[in-house]
């Protein structure tokens, strides 16, 4: 029998490689790895990994089509309380790609390292039970610790990173790190400095505040500091600027799919910089009924997402409804970044929404006796309601 494995090459997924063949008689066992824009080092490191301990290793370059998803996001505000669904978003496409893997080899099921508390169990196997795959969870089947992986690992001679004084899970792609599991887990302890990789802290980020400008068209970041480059680079370079102010850190107790709540920290420089200033730009180009509504529909495509239903016909509609609006999301923010915050100081578009002859307090455009009649009528109900019961 055959099996693939999606593949990060940390504890868990590492584990599962003799897992597979000791508790499940899995003749061969091939992992896959899909570049979303993880750290050289890592994408090497599970290479090594993958071809050291398993009979045979893919490595697959996703990058691009990644960067395509997260301009679904930027053009959505991507946010699900407070989150920026860098992994929530990725799982889907990975999981796309290892069905790939699995429909070459002829494999007999799919198997991740996915506990069974967390979300992304569910993400990536609404897509592997789609191709109608079996799905084989080890760590959830065996109700297995992080504590026992560590043993275990130890055991069979396999090398990983974790420890039992740093037994942090840690996920990383272009668009953020997550941080989780060991001290953590307790809401009410501080993560040390050491927890953080690309991030300064606030406390020691410069002394001098730094404004970046950011070219948009149709909702889509293009420039950065007047010079166009393609999406990868341009996160790849605002995760460096924004990191090195301490932009990007959120420390949160997010309400995970299946009920639990789960205090999770994460780092995402570019997508916080990038949201706050597509969020600007579209204050200044919609209108006030196309915002409200864009608010809820924002809502719906984020807890779609987070709970890996990006195959949901939902997901689809609103895409089309977002991509509408963002028809005249074309112009230019400023921000200011300083000490862990990024602040828009400065915009424009040629589609603003905006008149400075109409709203200006020194020009007589409109004449604000038309206004007398509007205030006679505003707060009428209200008015005549209180007057009853006064």
């Amino acid at each position: 029998m055959k099996a693939v494995l999606s593949y990060s090459g940390g504890l868990d997924t590492t584990v599962c490689i003799p897992l597979l063949r000791e508790k499940y008689g899995f003749d061969e066992v091939i992992t896959v790895t899909v570049d979303i824009g993880q750290p050289e080092a890592d994408i090497r490191q599970a290479e090594e990994r993958g071809k050291k301990y398993a009979d045979r290793h893919y490595t697959i370059d996703a990058k691009n089509n990644f960067v395509n998803e997260l301009f679904k996001l930027i053009k959505a505000n991507g946010d699900y309380e407070g989150y920026v669904l860098g992994t929530a978003l990725a799982r889907p496409l990975i999981a796309e790609k290892v069905v790939e893997v699995a429909k070459k080899e002829g494999a007999d099921a799919i198997a991740h390292g996915c506990t069974g508390k967390g979300n992304d169990q569910l993400r990536f196997e609404n897509v592997f039970r789609q191709y109608g795959f079996k799905v084989i969870a080890p760590v959830r089947d065996l109700n297995l610790t992080r504590e026992w992986e560590i043993e275990y690992a130890k055991e069979h001679g396999i090398d990983v990173p974790a420890t039992k004084e740093k037994p942090y899970s840690i996920d990383e792609n272009l668009w953020s790190r997550s941080i989780e599991g060991g001290k953590l887990e307790d809401p009410s302890f501080i993560p040390p400095e050491d927890v953080y990789e690309w991030t300064a802290s606030p406390e020691k980020a410069p002394e001098e505040a730094e404004i970046i400008k950011i070219d948009f068209e149709k909702g889509v970041p293009v420039a950065l500091n007047e010079e166009r480059m393609d999406g990868f680079e341009l996160i790849r370079k605002l995760n460096e600027i924004g990191g090195k102010h301490g932009v990007g850190r959120t420390d949160m107790v997010e309400d995970r799919v299946l009920g639990l709540k789960a205090r999770e920290n994460y780092e995402h420089p570019a997508a916080t910089i990038l949201i706050t200033a597509h969020r600007d730009l579209e204050k200044l180009v919609l209108s006030r009924r196309e915002l409200k509504f864009k608010k809820f529909v924002e809502e719906e495509w984020a807890e779609l997402v987070y709970y890996g239903l990006t195959n949901d016909p939902l997901y689809d509609a609103l895409n089309t409804f977002i991509d509408k609006t963002q028809e005249r999301v074309t112009g230019w923010v400023k921000i200011k970044l300083f000490k862990g915050n990024a602040v828009p100081v400065a915009r424009h578009s040629e589609f603003a929404l905006y008149s400075e002859e109409l709203v200006s307090f020194d020009t007589g455009a409109i004449d604000q006796r038309l206004a007398e009649g509007f205030a006679a009528f505003h707060g009428l109900q209200g008015r005549l309601f209180r007057r009853m019961f006064q």
